[in-house]
């Protein structure tokens, strides 16, 4: 990592951009984020995260396109996997897949139960229920955006205002006779088992004419017929000779299916590893200001069991869970970045599902001992540092825009950039924090996703017709 006092070092290269945090490696769930102030990463391709790595990802909002078919004369087994992955979460993929939570949030009296439950909730074409099924606290970090996401792809005219997140179209999956091996089950530790599926079929029936998709989006999208395809489970386990695996965790006596845990499952047996038998206890911060500053002096410090322990420990009880496996396989590879965080100010506002701190200043005194700092004010960001002022507000970065690209790209490509830049400026970078037991914690899935709430709040109904245009 380079300091501006270091050779080579650049430090910011804009206003709100600051040196990345570490990030755990090894295939771990994704769940942890490159901690750095304020980082703005590029548009979230849906939520909630990707299976493990290989396997096929799910698609979400505003992405034409469903879980991919297995290559010619390979096994389907990773296109199981994902698809059981999906159906933990929310049955399928498309921009048609649409969920809530029903009123029936109980769990189960088994593991077995529990994911039986579930798979009953998708053979039944209750989509609707589905996530209810799931533990209570991934539950709410799954749907808590749902309705800001929909509402935001409606204003944008990138689904039509049919689109309803309580009601399924375009896709359909089914499950038929599902067998597990209770006998199989593995204890990974008190509140959480893993299950094995071994038969019954899985069928998913598309239909793109069904997506609710905004006028011009639909005009894109190519005419097709509903294709129909169905897998059979216990063939695939025959072909690979293991059942599929299922995680499910005990909350409050009660047994739920855990789309996290089955990510982090697989990560860990891919890499060799079991888990750990011991895990990392959170350790929230006093205010939700407290909690942002302190989880960006643990990533610059790479103190990675730091920043586990300021995750929250309902959303992300996965990571405190398989911590000890992440530091194990981490080692001594993270090096400090000797910086440190002499202040940091937010502005905090509630949100679904939690608090968005907006980062308003910070001062940071790089290992030289030089300090820089950046302030917020109104659209504009104050650079001060290394002798030098400088101020970027969103004029100066809409001439900036047009000068470096507006040769290169058409004037509405170029008024969707503008827009772009000038919204999150205006908007400032908001971290999402969540409160446990009069502590408070930095929520990595709900800051992703405001990441990309920030994005979509700053298009207009143009950009996206622009863009359109621009493709073709």
């Amino acid at each position: 990592m380079t300091t501006p006092d270091q050779p080579g070092g650049q430090w910011p290269q804009q206003p709100g951009q600051w040196p990345p945090g570490q990030q755990p490696q090894g295939g771990y769930p994704q769940g942890t984020p490159q901690y750095g102030y304020p980082q703005q990463p590029t548009p979230p391709q849906g939520y909630p995260p990707p299976g493990p790595e290989g396997y096929p990802q799910t698609q979400y909002y505003g992405q034409p396109g469903y879980p991919p078919p297995a290559p010619a004369g390979k096994s389907k087994r990773g296109l199981v996997i994902g698809l059981v992955i999906a159906l933990v979460v929310l049955a399928g993929g498309g921009v048609g897949t649409w969920f809530a939570l029903s009123g029936d949030d109980s769990g189960a009296a088994t593991p077995t139960e529990a994911v039986m439950n579930l798979a009953n909730s998708v053979g039944n074409g209750d989509v609707v229920g589905l996530l209810s099924s799931l533990s209570p606290a991934e539950a709410s970090l799954f749907t808590d955006p749902v309705t800001d996401v929909t509402n935001e792809l409606k204003r944008l005219k990138i689904l039509d205002e049919s689109a309803d997140p309580k009601a399924l179209s375009g896709l359909q999956i089914t499950t038929a006779n599902l067998t597990f091996d209770e006998a199989a089950a593995e204890q990974v530790n008190d509140h959480v088992t893993i299950t094995k599926l071994t038969g019954g079929t899985i069928t998913i029936t598309s239909d793109p004419a069904k997506l609710p998709l905004g006028g011009d989006l639909k005009d894109q999208v190519p005419s097709a017929k509903p294709d129909v395809e169905t897998i059979d489970i216990a063939e695939e386990v025959r072909d690979s000779g293991e059942p599929v695996r299922l995680a499910t965790v005990k909350v409050d006596g009660e047994w739920y299916p855990s789309l996290l845990y089955t990510i982090a499952d697989y990560a860990l047996k891919d890499a060799g590893q079991k888990w750990p038998s011991t895990s990392i206890p959170a350790a929230g911060a006093a205010s939700a200001n407290d909690a942002v500053k302190q989880l960006v002096q643990a990533a610059l410090d790479a103190d990675v069991r730091r920043v586990i322990e300021l995750l929250p420990p309902d959303e992300m009880a996965v990571l405190h869970d398989a911590g000890p496996a992440i530091l194990d396989a981490l080692g001594d590879e993270a090096e400090p970045s000797g910086a440190k965080i002499l202040d940091l100010q937010t502005q905090t506002s509630e949100v679904r599902g939690g608090t968005r701190a907006t980062v308003t200043s910070v001062r940071i005194q790089a290992p030289s001992g030089a300090e820089f700092s950046v302030r917020k004010d109104g659209d504009c960001y104050a650079v001060e540092g290394g002798g030098e002022n400088q101020r970027l507000c969103a004029e100066d970065l809409s001439d900036q825009i047009e000068s470096q690209t507006g040769e290169l790209l058409p004037s509405a490509v170029v008024d969707v950039l503008d827009n772009l830049g000038s919204g999150i400026l205006a908007q400032g970078v908001g971290v999402i924090t969540t409160e446990v037991d009069g502590k408070h914690y930095v929520s990595p899935v709900r800051t992703f996703v405001e990441q990309g709430l920030t994005i979509l709040r700053s298009l207009k109904p143009e950009d996206i017709t622009a863009l359109l245009r621009a493709a073709n």
